[in-house]
């Protein structure tokens, strides 16, 4: 190989490493019902020492301030300022395009569809965060995610500990999951990136419409449909939705409903004797 074609080769390793690295302006950190401010003001530490930009927290705006600025010391300040506080977890994930829970359980519920190990966490984040907006959910100290609150995410993962002890402290979970994301530098290959997928809030209005339309055609049981949604969720969980995607769903929902009610004049419906 000439010194030409190897310059090039190394720039080419250079930038597809840079470019294969994960977007951290697009990465937020949601807290889900924190219990104590300190742990707000840690976490926000944390995210700030990894260059991540937002952080949203789920419940009530009443943890003591003077506390959580303590913790996250003037150097995360800006980043305390700027909490957004929600009243529900749906209202904080609704703009992002994709979800990450994080989980302590490795049980057998179907809910754990879609999971990984933290370092392995970044290679799958890495090409859906150049165009799209990534949420990383971290649950309350004493609870974690629950289940309701895990079908909202997209990919779960977990933090490898040891067994005879495997509690975490919020903000050390923060830390780590945050660290993994920044410090990725890519493999040797070119850069992959991700469309721009639908929005929580897009993917929820679905999974709504779909619902509706299972129970009116019994589908699903009417005594726990949100159980027998979960089947639903765990198969278009295992690939991307796009915007146009969602829309087409919620159009055929729309139709089959208008067809149901004889308010369509479908093709089959007309050539019936």
């Amino acid at each position: 190989m000439g010194l030409g074609a190897m310059t090039k080769c190394m720039k080419w390793r250079i930038k597809g490493v840079m470019e294969n690295q994960v977007v951290m302006s697009n990465i937020s950190v949601v807290l889900n019902h924190p219990k104590y401010p300190g742990n707000i003001g840690s976490a926000a530490r944390c995210a700030k020492n990894m260059d991540v930009g937002e952080m949203i927290v789920v419940g009530p705006q009443e943890m003591e301030e003077e506390e959580i600025r303590r913790m996250a010391t003037h150097a995360a300040a800006d980043l305390v300022d700027s909490i957004r506080y929600v009243p529900t977890l749906r209202d904080a994930l609704g703009p992002f395009q994709y979800v990450v829970g994080t989980t302590g359980r490795i049980g057998g519920s179907n809910l754990r569809r879609s999971m990984v190990s933290s370092m392995d966490l970044a290679e799958t984040i890495a090409p859906v965060s150049r165009e799209n907006r990534v949420a990383l959910v971290f649950g309350s100290e004493d609870r974690g995610l629950t289940n309701k609150d895990l079908q909202l995410c997209n990919l779960l993962v977990t933090i490898p500990v040891a067994e005879t002890f495997r509690s975490i402290n919020l903000s050390h979970a923060v830390m780590i999951i945050c660290y993994e994301l920044f410090s990725y530098r890519g493999k040797d290959k070119p850069p992959s990136r991700s469309p721009r997928l639908a929005s929580s809030d897009e993917v929820e209005a679905m999974y709504e419409s779909l619902k509706e339309i299972f129970l009116k055609i019994d589908f699903i049981n009417t005594k726990n449909p949100d159980y027998w949604m979960v089947a639903v969720r765990n198969l278009f969980s295992r690939t991307g939705l796009y915007s146009r995607d969602v829309k087409i769903i919620r159009g055929i929902c729309r139709q089959v409903d208008l067809f149901g009610r004889g308010r369509t004049s479908g093709t089959a419906k007309e050539q019936k004797p």
